[in-house]
């Protein structure tokens, strides 16, 4: 029911559709289509992939609470269904992003070993959001590589806790 009314107020907000399709890189480097709710223009990447930050004009209004409330990613519950993602696990990347990384970071193509999550050990510890240096998106991959080594399902439900209840694990958000 969420999903329906925040899609009606993206419709009424902006032209285009209520939901983005975007292609990503999941287990075993295999791309496939991520679903959100679309949270900026329809021409967002008219230059490209690019990552959004904070205060992004891409954004639209309602984007920016959907985003805050991270309820632009409820419709990857659909990938999890068709089992690209699963609910903990690193975020997937466009292809674009992991071309480039894995030439710079070490380690970076060892989380592709996993299925990709909504949330993960990395977002849990605030890592969430636009990494805007190397030397950042190197400690997100450090904390996918170590949730990946010291996987449990005890783990997963603490992810699972923290994404609900803490506030560390929002405070990259938008």
């Amino acid at each position: 029911m969420v999903i329906i009314i925040v899609a009606i107020a993206v419709k009424l907000e902006s032209k285009g559709p209520a939901f983005f399709v975007q292609r990503r890189v999941g287990k075993g480097g295999r791309e496939f289509s991520m679903y959100k709710i679309r949270s900026m223009r329809t021409d967002s990447e008219a230059n490209g992939a690019q990552f959004a930050g904070e205060d992004d004009p891409r954004i639209t209004r309602i984007g920016k609470f959907i985003r805050k409330m991270r309820i632009d990613e409820l419709p990857q519950f659909l990938n999890i269904l068709k089992g690209d993602m699963a609910l903990i696990g690193p975020r997937p990347e466009q292809a674009a992003f992991v071309q480039e990384f894995e030439k710079v970071i070490p380690l970076y193509s060892f989380r592709h070993i996993v299925r990709p999550g909504i949330t993960g050990w990395a977002q849990v510890n605030g890592w969430r959001g636009p990494t805007k240096t190397i030397v950042q998106k190197r400690e997100r991959v450090n904390h996918d590589v170590w949730y990946i080594e010291n996987w449990s399902l005890l783990l997963d439900i603490k992810i699972v806790f923290m994404t609900v209840f803490s506030r560390k694990s929002r405070q990259n958000a938008f």
